[in-house]
């Protein structure tokens, strides 16, 4: 079975680079701005909010949902709390953004997709991803990520977007190719989670970089 989840954050990972004012200028602060809800066609994109924690829970404790993952599988309700916390603080702390995927009409919780992080010197972030497997097949998940690199690249003014997918994630890099990214190569044994080293596929697209017609 496919999974489409991507990357899952670290609350944990401090920010790489200390931006001088410079670099502060060219990507400008989101503490000050308002959350950017997103709305397409047929999902609506908003903040995470504690309300959440049990759908987000009962999501991440489907197996085909962390297989491709460096989410915990079956988290406890301490987990989801600390993991929709850090979504619900990641704007306004300006180190990234999140969105939980809701269907427009329904307000029912299909997933979740994040910038990670952000590199404001560099003006770069990283996508990570999941969605329901009710929802996959459906074109829904490209739908959300192109929605969120538009918003980086626009309202973000990142220049470079990176996500990554593990071997076998065949939906989750089409959903990449599709909104644009492009396989940039693979990272051997790149990280250790779940007992094990694991293979990065790394992607990446620039803000000149069309999306894919197909």
């Amino acid at each position: 079975m496919r999974s489409a989840a991507s990357t899952a954050f670290d609350a944990n990972r401090p920010e790489r680079l200390r931006s001088n004012q410079r670099a502060e200028e060219t990507m400008p602060p989101t503490a000050s701005r308002k959350f950017p809800v997103l709305s397409t066609r047929r999902l609506t994109l908003r903040p995470a909010t504690p309300k959440d924690v049990p759908a987000f829970r009962a999501l991440l404790s489907i197996p085909d949902v962390t297989r491709f993952s460096n989410w915990p599988d079956a988290p406890s309700t301490t987990q989801a709390e600390r993991f929709v916390r850090w979504m619900s603080r990641a704007h306004g702390s300006g180190k990234g953004c999140a969105w939980i995927i809701e269907i427009s009409g329904s307000k029912a919780l299909a997933g979740a997709i994040r910038f990670n992080s952000f590199e404001k010197k560099w003006r770069c972030g990283q996508i990570g991803y999941e969605l329901h497997p009710d929802y996959w097949g459906k074109g829904l998940m490209t739908e959300a990520v192109r929605a969120v690199v538009a918003c980086g690249h626009e309202t973000f003014r990142l220049n470079r977007i990176d996500a990554w997918t593990m071997p076998g994630n065949a939906a989750s890099d089409r959903v990449l190719e599709k909104s644009g990214f492009q396989y940039e190569g693979t990272l051997r044994q790149k990280a250790w989670f779940k007992g094990a080293f694991h293979d990065f596929r790394m992607f990446g697209r620039i803000s000149g970089d069309a999306a894919s017609v197909n």
